[in-house]
């Protein structure tokens, strides 16, 4: 099992290049940066149980322009979205913001996608939130067929568009991986019919889940999860279930701060491997 972090890229943090560097020097696999475009400021969506929504989460750089910072410094490390919100998102412009920096990374991005849980702020970018897992399907089918197709056409409820040519192809054939987010009742349904990889946050019932996809699954799924614990217990019942990555949400501050997250991730994963003191 590999080992990576998330992050809110924010402007008033660690910037993306340097914590990203940092991550690979360290040894995780993997970063992840999440998207929200902005907060409405009306906040009638509540927050995890009617708690506070953290700052972090409006002040954020853009997605893709922190992603492409991490990936001009880094080399090895994999870089993806977690999640990128593409029910708030165009389609054609997103496949070439995808194909562009998998190219430019040299075939490392790896592109969790998800409907996210803020009505008010799908709303804003035109998406009616009874709707939006039929359109997160449409896009994402929409862009698999950009991705793949020397001259592409889709014709969906919600996405429709008839030959168009657009380069360049991602690096990686026939796309990245997609990792679906998610916990809903739905969401096994959407992984097998256009991810790639289950990406969950960790919480309750996410084991048994994972064997009620492998079961279903015709095809080879993997299974990815974001927020894990510095939990050596927990690290190994997710080894156990056979995830390819567990990932876990570092701070976002100052260097001091991000190296404490990370410190604390790393023993528990010392602790996990048996080699903790």
């Amino acid at each position: 099992m590999d080992f990576g972090v998330g992050y809110f890229p924010t402007h008033d943090a660690m910037a993306p290049g340097d914590l990203a560097r940092l991550v690979e020097e360290r040894g995780q696999s993997a970063v992840f940066f999440a998207e929200h475009t902005h907060i409405p400021a009306s906040r009638d969506t509540p927050y995890q149980d009617g708690q506070e929504l953290p700052q972090k989460y409006w002040h954020t750089y853009d997605l893709f322009v922190a992603l492409t910072a991490a990936a001009a410094a880094t080399s090895r490390l994999r870089i993806g979205s977690g999640i990128c919100l593409v029910i708030e998102r165009d389609p054609i412009i997103t496949a070439k913001e995808v194909a562009s920096l998998d190219q430019l990374s040299g075939g490392r991005f790896e592109f969790g996608v998800g409907a996210g849980w803020n009505r008010e702020e799908m709303r804003n970018h035109g998406t009616d939130p009874r709707v939006r897992m039929a359109v997160l399907r449409e896009r994402v089918e929409a862009m698999k067929v950009i991705w793949a197709e020397e001259e592409a056409s889709y014709h969906g409820k919600y996405v429709d568009f008839q030959r168009i040519w657009s380069f360049p192809k991602p690096a990686q054939r026939p796309h990245p991986p997609i990792l679906v987010g998610g916990m809903g009742p739905g969401v096994l349904d959407r992984v097998l019919a256009f991810g790639d990889a289950w990406f969950p946050n960790y919480g309750e019932g996410v084991i048994e889940r994972i064997g009620e996809l492998r079961a279903r699954a015709e095809r080879q799924i993997d299974v990815q999860v974001l927020s894990a614990p510095a939990d050596p217990a927990v690290l190994q019942r997710l080894h156990e279930a056979g995830v390819q990555r567990a990932s876990r949400w570092i701070p976002s501050g100052p260097r001091s701060i991000v190296e404490r997250g990370l410190e604390q991730w790393e023993r528990a994963i010392a602790d996990f491997a048996g080699e903790g003191a």
